[in-house]
């Protein structure tokens, strides 16, 4: 997906390169996380978007990431980071606060 870089993830969770390899794994799981709350695929650019839609990949409604989304990514990635064990405050389901409030706004599909 690369709606987030690994420069940025690093920045963002005030990691070094040491760390890239589980960076990688995190934001991963932050974008599939952010698409899944969205209900919706999310795209880098509109190039990426015009492509997935010509081979028939985009799904419903898909979108091209914006600052809200890019930023819910680094924080789902960052409270990955920070923790890393199963057992937390928060149910395994549960977004980050800043996270859901950053996305919320970009949701469909949810229902009547």
């Amino acid at each position: 997906m690369d709606l987030v870089t690994i420069e940025q993830a690093r920045q963002h969770c005030r990691a070094d390169s040491s760390d890239d390899s589980l960076l990688t794994v995190y934001v991963d799981a932050a974008e599939q996380a952010a698409q899944d709350f969205l209900n919706r695929r999310v795209y880098p650019d509109t190039d990426a978007l015009a492509e997935a839609v010509l081979d028939g990949t985009a799904g419903g409604d898909p979108i091209v990431t914006n600052a809200s989304i890019t930023a819910a990514v680094l924080l789902i990635a960052g409270h990955l980071f920070r923790n890393r064990e199963a057992v937390t405050d928060e149910t395994a389901n549960q977004l980050p606060l800043g996270a859901h409030a950053l996305l919320w706004p970009h949701r469909v599909g949810l229902g009547v």
